[in-house]
Formats: C-alpha cells, sequence, structure tokens
C-alpha cells in the first residue's frame, strides 16, 4: 500500500493492517491537499500527529472489507473521515468503525472527497452565529478560498447575499468571472474596501451582519467597517499571518461581536449530537444533488507525482485545490 510519510514527504510501501472486529478496510479514491494538511506538516497546526505520520486530513474511500462486528457500513459503501489526523493520503487503510462516515455514493467523487471540511465550515458559519433570512448579506474575504467558494454557493442557496473580497492578481477578471458564475453577488479587491464606492454596493444590498475573516491584518479591519451594528465577524483563518486589530470605536459604537470558528473543535463538541451531523451532512448532499454546490475548482494528481502538488498548493494565488487521486 503506498502512502506519504510526511516526516520525509516519501512515497512508502506498506503492509496493510491486520482487520479487527471494529475495522473497516478502505480503498481511498481521492484525497485534497488543504492549508491545514500543509501547517500539520510543517509543525504550525493545532493538531500534529506523532511520526512517522500519514499526511491528509479529508478524502473519500471505498469499503471493501468490514470487520465482523461493524454494522453501518458495508463493501461498496463510501466513506469520509469523521474527524482530524486519519492520514488520507494513501491507497488503502484500516480504519475503526467510528473515525469514518458514510457518504451517498451518488454524488460526484471531487464533490465527495471534500465534503467534510470546506463545505462543513462553510454551512457552519452560516447557520451557527447570525440567524440569516433571505435578502440579507454576508461579507467574506479569501472568497476564491475552498471555504469561500463553498460560502458563495450556500449563501445563493439560502437566499443570502454576498460580497466578496479577494486579493488584486494578474488574472483578477478571470477570477471575478468565476465566482460570479458561482452565485457571487460582488466581488472586490482588498484595495476596494477603503474606497468611497463602497456605499453604491450597499445601495442595492443590505449591509451584512455576518463577516468571514480568513486573511487578518488590515484586510479584516477594512471588512468590519462594513458590518451592520451588533453584526458578527467569525475568523477560521489566518492567512496574512498577522493579528485582527479592531478599533475601539467598532466596540463601543457599534457593538459588533468578534467570534472564532474551527470544524475540528465543532466536531469534538458534536461528538455525541448524532443528529446535527446527519443534518448538515444531509443538507449539503442535497445542495450538491441539486447542482447547487459543486467542488471547488480543482486540479486532479496521481499520487506519484505528490511533490508537484504539494508545490502547487503552497504557490500565491492559488485558485486551484491540489486533488490525489488514489
Amino acid at each position: 500500500v503506498l502512502f506519504l510519510c510526511v516526516s520525509l514527504l516519501r512515497l512508502k510501501d506498506l503492509e496493510v493492517a491486520e482487520l479487527g472486529d471494529s475495522d473497516v478496510h478502505v480503498k481511498m479514491l481521492a484525497a485534497p491537499i488543504n492549508p491545514a494538511d500543509i501547517n500539520m506538516i510543517q509543525g504550525t497546526y493545532a493538531i500534529l500527529s506523532p511520526l512517522p505520520a500519514v499526511g491528509g486530513n479529508e478524502g473519500v474511500g471505498e469499503v471493501l472489507e468490514v470487520g465482523r462486528r461493524v454494522a453501518a457500513l458495508k463493501p461498496g459503501d463510501w466513506v469520509i473521515p469523521a474527524s482530524s489526523g486519519l492520514g488520507t493520503w494513501r491507497t488503502q487503510g484500516v480504519f475503526p468503525e467510528e473515525t469514518l462516515l458514510k457518504v451517498p455514493s451518488d454524488i460526484p467523487v471531487l464533490c465527495a472527497a471534500t465534503l467534510s471540511v470546506n463545505p462543513c465550515t462553510a454551512y457552519r458559519m452560516l447557520t451557527d452565529f447570525e440567524t440569516l433570512a433571505p435578502g440579507d448579506s454576508v461579507i467574506q474575504n479569501a472568497a476564491n478560498s475552498g471555504v469561500g467558494q463553498a460560502v458563495i454557493q450556500i449563501a445563493k442557496a439560502f437566499g443570502v447575499k454576498t460580497v466578496n473580497v479577494v486579493r488584486d492578481r494578474p488574472d483578477l477578471p478571470k477570477l471575478v468571472e468565476r465566482l460570479m458564475a458561482l452565485g457571487a453577488d460582488h466581488v472586490i479587491t482588498e484595495e476596494m474596501l477603503r474606497k468611497p464606492e463602497m456605499k453604491d454596493i450597499f445601495k442595492s444590498i443590505p449591509k451584512p451582519r455576518l463577516a468571514l475573516n480568513c486573511v487578518g491584518g488590515k484586510s479584516t479591519t477594512d471588512m468590519l467597517r462594513h458590518l451592520q451594528p451588533k453584526g458578527t465577524m467569525v475568523t477560521y483563518g489566518g492567512m496574512a499571518k498577522q493579528p485582527v486589530m479592531v478599533p475601539v470605536s467598532a466596540f463601543i459604537f457599534r457593538d459588533v461581536r468578534l467570534r472564532g470558528f474551527w470544524m475540528t473543535q465543532w466536531r469534538k463538541d458534536h461528538a455525541q449530537d448524532q443528529e446535527s451531523l446527519a443534518s448538515m451532512m444531509d443538507a449539503l448532499c442535497q445542495l450538491i444533488r441539486r447542482g447547487q454546490l459543486a467542488a471547488p475548482a480543482c486540479t486532479e494528481v496521481p499520487l506519484q507525482d505528490y511533490k508537484a502538488a504539494l508545490e502547487a498548493s503552497m504557490k500565491p494565488f492559488t485558485s486551484s485545490k491540489q486533488i490525489l487521486l488514489l
């Protein structure tokens, strides 16, 4: 079985572990490279696997065989990781049943491979912090990220307008076109956030009650200015590696709320609450089936070319997610 040894980032052949009574033998189909995977390899993430370890926290696989105590899964079922740290960059693996989550096999494989992190993060942030109604609006930075693309599509399905902030770049018109095609209402650069023309946007849509921050630094402070009084800003990433700076006036005169979100923590907090997990997964799969939620822009790469895929995923202005085909 091939897998990626993260301490030295190399492919290695290993024997598949023996199947225990409560274990599931899975043939992995596809697994993305996410920023959190890179952070884990760099040793800067909040969860670190004991080394040597297999990289990858997300992906989809097909069940080949189940142990005799396994009741909820059978050969042929599709499964995704139930939590972080599973190690999905491998061709096959044997996992305890409780570490896997069954997903329908009638959705596209790339949608299933990218389902457990970004769309879930987008869904929770849109539903858990503010009660949004059709016609309300949301503002977000890093709008071309995997989460950003999911936010645009899920918000559109909810009837919620999106103001999407991206960094200026050489192929900006192409990116704007792609995000508009996903259902974005407005796509603007970080520079435009500071311009008086921003007022024009809020003539046609209300000021946002919710801001989603994946960047930090100046972009965040500028985005916060456009939030409604008593609005909420949720931080779920820090791509700029700079702190979130908030003017005192935003707290005193507009009573804005600053919150944080981490999907891994949500899963831990809801470990006993299978119903909320199932209803979220069901809602997302329904959106996928209805054509309202597509996988992010992807580049499919065979596992053997993992080095090129890792390098591509770390380049600036990446608008395509690298997916390892296993």
